[in-house]
């Protein structure tokens, strides 16, 4: 008989479920975080590590990461959402992430970053490794670099195609950075601002020219000019290990549907006195009550899919990764996995989704993979955030900034708000 009562109340429960989500008393909770990334993950360990313990953080995939996960193919580890490394100079990041995956678990390599011009692979960056080139082609860069307007200290133009021959005059412009800059983002190069780039050092005459007399580099290498990588796994093992570390607190394989701002619930499960989110601003659209001013701005936020595919065959030389600004050629950069992956072979490319051809190999697409730092982003950006203040909504990261930021300062986002929001220095 309680066997059969049982069962009756089983079904008059299943009947009655889509009406009865009002009856669901959701879990209370200090903080809510949506998204496992870098960042996400960085603002939880930062409240644990200071005492506080009540929160849950929902990650839509089943698995924590976000960008940085990895995945076996062919027999190694390969990064899923394209090349992601550790940049020694972040002393705090890197600090932050040993206490998960110590020290003596990476390897610290050199940077080798090439380009493909002229039928040659030189240094990245161009201006500092002209000297590699042939004669011609460094006398003919040189001219370009001389025309610059930044080297004629000319005013600083506001559209990106105008700021690329600003930058490194009308040749290097045209061979090197607008086509590449053309196929990476498939957008009218002038839809992109120009007020990102104030912090790059202008292009100097003199060193570049010093450069190919002496044969040798000038100037400072650029971010990741040393990085580490993990040695026996991919980059997205020290975010497992993150995840793991928070035992319950995470919640994996549950995308957000719906929140209310006036209550601070989440999927009419969770209700937090604040949410903290580090996912795309347009998942949150499509979940919530928000102003069509708001929505208007979101929908306003450029941002660009990347396809990963896997190619078995061997990178020659000793290459981390290849910049390809050929327009003939639909992908723009090759990571040699084999180069720094132990055990490994192999390479992936990294395309814009919106120009992919068909392929029969291993392909991950990340729908979300670049932010585009467009000429309307900061004001929308600006009224975003205002409204999140608002209603308390609390964005790091990336995604939350809309900002293409590497994995260690998403890490330094994350603890700077944690911090902040505890009231820690």
């Amino acid at each position: 008989m309680a066997i059969l009562v049982f069962r009756a109340k089983l079904i008059q429960f299943r009947e009655e479920w889509p009406f009865n989500t009002s009856k669901i008393i959701p879990v209370r909770t200090k903080y809510i975080i949506l998204g496992a990334g870098p960042s996400g993950l960085s603002f939880a360990h930062t409240l644990l590590a200071h005492g506080e313990e009540s929160f849950v953080i929902l990650e839509k995939e089943n698995e924590p990461g976000g960008l940085c996960r990895s995945t076996e193919v062919d027999g190694a580890p390969l990064d899923i959402g394209g090349g992601h490394f550790l940049d020694v100079r972040n002393k705090e990041a890197c600090e932050f992430l040993f206490r998960f995956m110590p020290r003596d678990e990476w390897n610290l390599h050199t940077r080798v970053a090439k380009i493909k011009l002229r039928g040659c692979k030189v240094d990245h960056p161009l201006e500092a490794n002209l000297w590699q080139l042939p004669m011609e082609a460094q006398v003919d860069y040189l001219e370009s670099i001389a025309q610059a307007g930044c080297v004629r200290n000319d005013s600083m133009p506001e559209f990106f195609e105008d700021w690329c021959r600003w930058k490194f005059g009308e040749r290097i412009a045209e061979e090197y950075m607008l086509p590449y800059n053309r196929k990476l983002w498939r957008i009218p190069i002038n839809e992109i601002g120009t007020y990102w780039l104030h912090k790059l050092p202008n292009v100097s005459f003199r060193e570049t020219l010093l450069s190919c007399l002496q044969k040798k580099m000038y100037g400072t290498l650029p971010a990741h000019g040393e990085f580490l990588y993990p040695k026996l796994h991919g980059y997205g093992e020290v975010w497992k290990r993150m995840g793991k570390a928070l035992g319950g607190k995470l919640i994996l394989g549950t995308p957000l549907t719906h929140i209310d701002f006036e209550t601070n619930t989440v999927n009419g499960t969770y209700r937090a006195e604040t949410i903290v989110t580090s996912i795309p601003w347009p998942a949150i659209v499509h979940a919530g009550s928000i102003p069509a001013d708001i929505q208007a701005a979101i929908a306003g936020l450029v941002n660009i899919p990347i396809d990963v595919d896997y190619h078995s065959e061997n990178i020659d030389g000793t290459s981390h990764w290849i910049y390809e600004p050929d327009e003939t050629v639909s992908h723009h950069r090759i990571l040699a996995r084999s180069n720094f992956t132990t055990g490994s072979r192999g390479h992936w490319t990294e395309t814009n989704a919106r120009v992919s051809s068909d392929t029969s190999g291993f392909r991950h697409r990340n729908e979300y993979a670049y932010p585009v730092n467009s000429v309307g982003k900061p004001s929308a950006v600006t009224m975003i955030h205002r409204w999140a203040n608002s209603v308390g909504l609390i964005p790091i990261g990336r995604w939350g900034n809309w900002e293409h930021i590497n994995s260690d300062i998403a890490v330094t986002m994350g603890m700077q708000a944690g911090l902040h929001l505890m009231g820690k220095p």
